[in-house]
């Protein structure tokens, strides 16, 4: 593993029954990049986040965060580990009994110990940063819409200025416009905190505007990884026709398949 990486795997496989899911996937995240892994649906995005997060035991393989094997690590040491990321989940995951403060400040509040008028303090200025004004704290999450609940989710990501930033298809579900809002948001708060952040997505646009660093997963394994600005000259052929929508290529559609 390289000195500078903050998340590395190493190898990475796991099954469910007869389906290989991630197949030696290794990959790394230097400390302060931003890395958006791309790939189709079913290819493994979703389980190499659960596996980072040990939501999911890997089969065999090695993940690192800042140089620390978690695989195999004790619930007391993995807690104190998520306690230095933040998550924005697909469809921001709010809770409809909490107000929107209350939601922003649950990590304060639960992981960290905070008193409750202090979170709230914090969860209004974590507000500001995505737009949002100190009006909108006792909101129900259900009155808002699918963009503000995005945002609240950002928020929420943020609060307590996590090392490390997860975020699970951020745009889906968002109109064009909103979802430049979303990305512009994520690049401003991750640049401001200074984190490492892990994207997935099938967004090109989006991943684009984001990333650092781009990774195309194809059946569970890395097929390219490279700076962002090059991933439309780069002349692997599974990220041009992943990049164009093309049915042909390298990449097979199940669909298709009688």
């Amino acid at each position: 593993m390289s000195e500078t990486s903050k998340i590395s795997l190493k190898n990475v496989s796991k099954s469910f029954g007869s389906k290989h899911v991630l197949n030696n996937l290794s990959l790394e995240i230097a400390e302060g990049e931003s890395l958006v892994v791309i790939g189709g649906s079913g290819t493994g995005k979703s389980v190499m986040l659960k596996c980072i997060l040990g939501l999911l035991e890997p089969d065999s393989g090695e993940i690192f965060i800042d140089g620390q094997q978690v695989v195999g690590m004790s619930p007391s040491k993995r807690e104190a580990s998520l306690k230095k990321t933040g998550m924005l989940f697909q469809y921001a995951a709010l809770f409809d009994s909490l107000p929107v403060w209350e939601n922003v400040a649950f990590g304060l509040m639960q992981a960290h110990g905070m008193a409750r008028k202090d979170a709230k303090d914090v969860a209004i200025e974590k507000l500001a940063l995505v737009g949002l004004g100190a009006d909108m704290a006792n909101q129900n999450p259900s009155a808002l819409s699918i963009g503000m609940q995005k945002r609240v989710g950002l928020a929420r990501a943020i609060a307590t200025n996590p090392e490390i930033i997860f975020f699970d298809e951020p745009t889906t579900g968002l109109d064009p416009i909103m979802g430049d809002v979303i990305d512009n948001l994520i690049r401003d708060c991750t640049k401001h905190l200074g984190a490492t952040t892990l994207t997935i997505s099938h967004d090109m646009e989006s991943a684009q505007k984001i990333a650092d660093k781009i990774a195309l997963i194809y059946k569970g394994s890395v097929v390219w990884v490279g700076p962002a600005s090059e991933i439309d000259h780069c002349g692997n052929p599974y990220v041009e026709q992943f990049v164009r929508g093309d049915i042909e290529g390298p990449i097979e559609l199940d669909i298709l398949k009688p």
